[in-house]
């Protein structure tokens, strides 16, 4: 018997307010200071990856950065005062239509990039091999993509306005959103930039941010398939649902040699989503048995249509 419960329990704000402030109350004093200084680090080789490498060899790889250092060239501001201020309106676009969750440590995050970006912007490029540069400033923004992504922040961008799009268009596909907003600015590079091999260079900058983005997270796996056996299988639940916005199945189990009934948890998760999923399952129940393992390819809502690209 398979007990879906991705529309299950309407919980109340109330409800939200209380998990929210669980999850906080769990990190001790000492775990919060590790995470900033850690998410700081992550932001330095941010900003040396924009400002010694991509920005000074004229390329704009996608997302808010990309559009930042694209503006920069037409506005008397810094690239990094310009991710600052692009970011700010999404922010608020993501509290207004998702709420506050991880706010705080996201706008550090993106306050100290954009810090680090205009910090490292006075030393000049690095290197004049625009493949060089772009290898190396792809390397260096996705590994600190990934640090700051463990650490529960984000670094804010189009993936809050890929969301909202989906709210109001939920056949887009999420991956063809991002490729299509990544081009759209690519191509914006070469006609302000005026060269079509920085644009060129800057679509291979995006391509190997997202695989080694990829490899940082869990290396080169798909997405993520989890099994979970708990006593503590409702809160688990239950947080799933309600912090990261997935769908859960119950399976119903039996032990082979107890005897004894049990609800078995199955979610299948975005491989950004896969650490807070073993993050909530270690702060609920510590002895939980938990299978992570790899999924290549998912059919269904919010992922692939098995008719429309299976053939």
């Amino acid at each position: 018997m398979v007990e879906h419960k991705a529309a299950d329990g309407q919980h109340t704000a109330k409800v939200r307010q209380e998990y929210e402030k669980k999850h906080e109350e769990k990190k001790t004093a000492k775990q919060r200071v590790m995470d900033y200084l850690i998410i700081t680090a992550a932001s330095v080789v941010y900003g040396m990856g924009v400002s010694l490498f991509i920005d000074p060899n004229n390329m704009a790889p996608g997302g808010i950065t990309g559009l930042s250092i694209i503006l920069s060239r037409v506005v008397p501001l810094e690239t990094g005062t310009l991710i600052l201020i692009l970011n700010i309106p999404i922010i608020l676009l993501g509290i207004w239509k998702f709420g506050l969750r991880f706010i705080v440590s996201t706008f550090y995050a993106i306050f100290m990039t954009s810090f680090f970006t205009n910090l490292f912007a006075g030393f000049g490029a690095a290197t004049d091999d625009i493949l060089l540069a772009a290898l190396a400033g792809s390397v260096l923004i996705a590994s600190s993509i990934g640090v700051i992504f463990k650490r529960g922040a984000t670094t804010g961008g189009t993936d809050i306005i890929v969301k909202c799009l989906r709210l109001k268009y939920p056949h887009l596909k999420t991956g063809m959103l991002f490729f299509a907003m990544d081009v759209c600015i690519v191509a914006l590079s070469g006609i302000v930039f005026q060269n079509i091999d920085s644009a060129l260079y800057a679509g291979i900058s995006v391509v190997v941010t997202a695989v080694v983005l990829d490899m940082v997270l869990y290396g080169r796996d798909g997405a993520k398939l989890v099994y979970i056996i708990s006593d503590c299988q409702v809160r688990i639940t239950d947080r799933l649902l309600e912090e990261l916005d997935i769908g859960v199945t119950r399976l119903s189990g039996e032990g082979a040699f107890s005897g004894n009934k049990k609800k078995i948890i199955m979610c299948v998760v975005h491989k950004p989503l896969a650490p807070k999923v073993e993050t909530i399952v270690k702060e609920e129940d510590a002895d939980a048995f938990m299978i992570v393992t790899s999924a290549t390819e998912i059919f269904g809502e919010g992922y692939k249509s098995y008719f429309g690209e299976k053939f």
